[in-house]
């Protein structure tokens, strides 16, 4: 048989023998293609191991989280807030977590109409040198009613009651706050005058800007409580020394009128106290005499029967009472009966001397002898 293909076109292809060199290739090819499908799914693993990490964030439990979704928050009402715990949302850029401090006061402080100070001297207390005249692009200042100048700052606390509503209906709410409190500052300067302002009426003053900034609250619905709020009030500073003077001649004046109003009240409530005491004594001598009378007037009026039924008994019979008492108290007793003549009797009283007083041992008498 011929080994030339025939002639029909048919062509027969021949396989060649695998060699050991083949099979050490093809073993090798297929190990490092199972190395990397296995680096692969680990890769995947880790990947998605890392994705779902990453869904998962933690609340803190001073604080509430807002997911957005696209911007868009999730969920309606109490479900939109995610409080204390473990909580799923998408990677960033899908969804966004906002988080807001809730147990926390903050702060916001308005000074548009504050004098110019310098971050030291606020902190040592030091006062910037006055100026006659004031320069609006480095200090602020107010109007009052009566055409005066003062220097108002304020200090507001207020701790966040609807988280969602402080977070997203404005885009920057402290800056609103503070520009709301400026507001506030300057609209109850130009309703009171300088004087009542810095020392007469400072506690309307205050209740005014509060009252002010709690209407504007409400009518914005911010979703804030205010907690506190201080009035910093002072004069232009160059004349600051003398509106000091002036409060300083009021507070002493007032200290004043109330230290005499003190003394005159003292006094008075002194001689109420003695007036009252001297009449409760004289009413109560004249209960006591009034009675006094009384009972004697009863003891002469009932013994007047026994009067007049024996006048000489009657009055033998209160001399002997007299006398009885009389004797009772006396130390020594006399009886000096009455003569049969009917004559006076002379009495006489033989006093001892007064008792020597015995010399001491050793005395010299009279003549330089010793008295024995």
């Amino acid at each position: 048989m011929s080994d030339q293909p025939k002639k029909s076109g048919q062509l027969k292809l021949t396989p060649t023998p695998v060699t050991s060199a083949d099979d050490s290739s093809s073993q090798a090819l297929n190990e490092a293609l199972g190395s990397s499908f296995l680096l692969v799914r680990l890769l995947a693993g880790v990947l998605i191991v890392a994705f779902v990490a990453s869904c998962v964030f933690t609340v803190n439990p001073n604080e509430v989280a807002v997911v957005l979704r696209f911007g868009k928050p999730q969920g309606t009402g109490a479900e939109m807030l995610k409080r204390q715990g473990l909580h799923w949302a998408l990677p960033y850029p899908i969804d966004e977590i906002v988080r807001l401090k809730v147990g926390e006061t903050k702060t916001v402080r308005a000074q548009h109409a504050w004098y110019a100070v310098s971050p030291e001297q606020e902190a040592t207390g030091t006062l910037p040198e006055g100026a006659p005249t004031i320069s609006p692009v480095f200090e602020g200042h107010t109007l009052t009613g009566d055409g005066n100048i003062l220097h108002v700052r304020s200090t507001m606390k207020y701790r966040i009651a609807d988280p969602v509503t402080y977070a997203f209906k404005f885009s920057n709410t402290t800056n609103l706050l503070i520009n709301a409190l400026n507001n506030a500052v300057y609209h109850t300067s130009a309703r009171f005058s300088a004087e009542a302002a810095l020392y007469k009426d400072v506690a309307a003053f205050n209740d005014s800007v509060r009252l002010r900034m709690e209407q504007w609250i409400v009518k914005e619905n911010l979703g804030i409580t205010l907690d506190t709020l201080e009035v910093e009030r002072s004069a232009p500073l160059y004349v600051k020394s003398a509106f000091d003077a002036v409060i300083a001649a009021e507070q002493d004046r007032s200290k004043r009128i109330s230290e005499a109003q003190g003394y005159a009240d003292e006094t008075v409530r002194k001689a109420d106290g003695e007036a009252a005491a001297i009449r409760a004594g004289g009413m109560v001598a004249s209960n006591l005499l009034v009675q006094a009378v009384s009972a004697e007037a009863k003891f002469f009026t009932d013994q007047l029967v026994s009067y007049n039924r024996a006048p000489d008994l009657f009055r033998q019979r209160l001399l002997t009472a007299a006398t009885a008492e009389v004797l009772t108290n006396a130390t020594d007793k006399f009886f000096l009966p009455e003569r049969a003549d009917a004559k006076s009797r002379e009495v006489r009283l033989l006093l001892n001397r007064e008792p020597l007083t015995p010399k001491a041992p050793g005395a010299f008498g009279p003549g330089g002898q010793s008295a024995r």
